[in-house]
């Protein structure tokens, strides 16, 4: 029996194989889940009327463990689903392997600030009544082989949309999939509509996040058969399944109304990868609220009225007063070394520049790009200044390249002893990341063109005033203005096609810090206030949540 619901009807269904609430809850691994939450605040606080689906992932994604040598130990996390979420009543069961696998959902509720309120349901199959291989399916988020993620899409695009019927939402007008995880919802839909695949296609909305081919889900035919045989005759798995694979994100543009990508420059890469789909653009955001520290916060309470609600306000920034600027910004700094130096006894000073880097542990990222050159860095401090550097983030278990990745960093750390302060902090998650982009002095950020899609810690950073050190590709392409609001690495290529070269990129980030960014900082604060203020009132302004759930409204919802 579907319980009555406190909130409003929604009309949207927004579904993400991973949602990144709190650090409590930990269903998210990165950026795709944070962004998720992100979204749903904003809904939350603009009155929107929707409802997220999600996994449970009831043993997290993993607890990360670092030894001496930087070699990455993966352990479950350990967290109570009883202290966050409320279990509901509602079961519905999913057909695979010819099993019904019964699904139970937990709840937890975004209130927004007007009082309005968003659901989350988070899917779990561990049920007695299932098979033990079955209860495991949402244990754990990203985990085991293609077998075990097929299985969790089922559940999460099958399995969610059952539930939706099942709590007798009636005013459903947009599917919306955030990654090509939740496509089977659109085998479900088509059920309901009884093949009407015109009204499905009507109904769904797909943002893609990957702008390179291996980081779309694809199944073997054969996997297909095995897993949803029965559910789908062979007609139907033919027709999904063309070239004997199943392409999620294949699976995903064939059947939406409205197809996005999640910065400009990404859209124009999506429509190069899938030609002949209407793939637009809707730049991400982050909560302004949530990611603005707690000193910044008080800031701007005193000096820019209707912040809160209205984040375009923040446009008024340039008028806070420098000094006040720079008092909220020791504040937050402030904390975040004396949680390093707590941690890590890194004797790291309050004054010294600080150089943030804290994303997933993956190839594309070159989270270990700075240290090509030790000699190079050292000869930096001893022209330029003292430098200290915070560094945090994840490797997928199975991406040993970013694993050896931060071996590099752990190896750097100990060539660089005595010449500059360094960290690489364990375990990042959301209340990890919230004092470290805030708390440094510039972020870092240094991908292989055009691997990023958009990005978003650069946007955390900026409603704290902190300004990016970064190469032109997602979000910062929109975001970057030459010494106002960061700088450019590897600048000469804007608005070509190329990607990045490696070498060029380096010599131009050791340029950048040696003669313009550390020199700055040093010695002309009132010029490093003055690209603060402009992070502020141009970037944070428009790089929020707020502003990307207002675009999908107008060109995705309610059309």
């Amino acid at each position: 029996m579907a319980m009555k619901k406190l909130y409003p009807e929604p009309h949207i269904a927004y579904f993400s194989m991973e949602i990144g609430i709190d650090a409590h809850i930990p269903t998210y691994s990165g950026g795709l889940g944070v962004l998720a939450g992100d979204t749903l605040r904003s809904c939350a606080d603009l009155g929107v009327p929707i409802v997220g689906v999600t996994l449970l992932s009831e043993k997290g994604y993993f607890f990360q463990r670092l030894d001496d040598e930087g070699n990455q130990i993966e352990m479950p996390v350990e967290w109570s689903t009883d202290d966050f979420l409320r279990l509901l009543p509602t079961q519905v069961s999913v057909p695979i392997e010819g099993r019904e696998v019964r699904i139970r959902h937990w709840e937890y509720v975004i209130t927004g600030i007007s009082g309005h309120q968003v659901p989350v349901y988070f899917l779990d199959t561990n049920i007695p009544e299932n098979d033990p291989s079955d209860r495991q399916i949402t244990s754990f988020l990203y985990g085991g082989d293609h077998r075990y993620r097929l299985c969790q899409e089922i559940i999460l695009g099958i399995g969610g949309t059952r539930m939706i019927e099942a709590l007798d939402y009636k005013s459903i007008q947009k599917y919306h999939m955030n990654e090509g995880h939740a496509a089977l919802l659109i085998l479900e839909l088509s059920k309901q509509s009884k093949n009407d695949m015109e009204l499905v296609r009507e109904k769904c909305v797909f943002t893609t996040h990957t702008p390179v081919p291996a980081g779309h889900d694809r199944f073997p035919k054969s996997l297909v058969r095995s897993l949803l045989g029965g559910y789908l005759s062979d007609e139907e798995i033919d027709r999904i399944s063309p070239g004997d694979e199943l392409n999620m994100t294949r699976l995903a543009l064939d059947h939406s109304t409205y197809i996005n990508g999640v910065a400009r420059r990404h859209g124009e890469i999506s429509r190069n990868m899938f030609p002949g789909y209407p793939i637009d653009s809707i730049t991400n955001g982050v909560h302004h609220i949530f990611w603005t520290c707690e000193s910044f916060r008080e800031l701007f309470d005193r000096h820019i009225s209707g912040w809160r609600t209205d984040p375009f306000a923040l446009r008024s920034g340039l008028a806070i007063p420098r000094e006040e600027i720079w008092a909220a910004h020791f504040e937050a700094k402030k904390k975040l070394i004396d949680l390093v130096n707590q941690r890590e006894n890194a004797g790291m000073d309050y004054d010294f520049f600080t150089l943030g880097f804290a994303r997933r542990a993956t190839q594309y990222k070159r989270s270990d790009l700075l240290f090509t050159d030790i000699q190079r860095l050292i000869d930096i401090v001893a022209k330029s200044g003292p430098i200290q550097i915070v560094y945090a983030g994840k490797a997928h278990p199975n991406d040993w390249q970013g694993k050896e990745a931060i071996k590099h960093i752990f190896n750097a750390m100990k060539g660089l002893k005595g010449h500059i302060r360094m960290v690489y902090l364990q375990n990042y998650d959301i209340d990890l990341a919230r004092l470290i982009v805030a708390g440094v002095d510039v972020w870092l950020n240094n991908p292989q063109k055009p691997h990023e899609a958009s990005g978003t810690s650069g946007m955390k950073a900026c409603l704290n005033g902190i300004p990016s050190l970064s190469v032109l590709d997602g979000w910062w392409m929109e975001g970057h203005i030459e010494n106002v609001t960061g700088w450019a690495i590897g600048a000469g290529l804007v608005g070509s096609e190329n990607p990045s070269d490696h070498s060029r990129d380096i010599d131009d980030l050791y340029d950048k810090l040696e003669k313009v960014v550390v020199p700055m900082y040093y010695g002309n604060r009132d010029v490093w206030i003055e690209i603060m203020q402009h992070c502020i009132a141009i970037n944070a302004s428009f790089f929020n949540s707020h502003r990307m759930v207002q675009q999908y409204v107008l060109n995705a919802y309610f059309i």
